[in-house]
């Protein structure tokens, strides 16, 4: 199955609201459209895969802000608290266990 991800997330009715696109390996692929507000800090009991399509991530970890590009992943760590530092904009592919979700 073909799926345009830079498309997808631009359908998307509202910002940092994700949506799933597929299921591999129990893992959820969800995409969602970054704007230049923040997001909240949060953190997961499991390992979190951010991948940057298009755009940059401005990722807020503990007190530092970490750039991610486009073409660029950053992999949570479970537990680890993090947000988005506003500037943030683009394409981004979440990938996270299903787990039944």
């Amino acid at each position: 199955m073909l799926t345009n991800l830079k498309e997808a997330a631009a359908n998307l009715p509202f910002s940092w609201k994700s949506s799933v696109v597929g299921h591999t390996g129990g893992a959820n692929l969800k995409v969602l459209r970054m704007d230049e507000c923040s997001y909240a800090a949060e953190a997961h009991e499991y390992v979190e895969a951010l991948i940057v399509l298009e755009g940059c991530m401005n990722l807020s970890i503990e007190d530092q802000v970490v750039k991610v590009q486009a073409g660029e992943m950053y992999l949570v760590p479970s537990g680890l608290q993090h947000g988005v530092a506003a500037g943030s904009y683009g394409t981004l592919l979440i990938v996270d266990p299903s787990n039944g979700r």
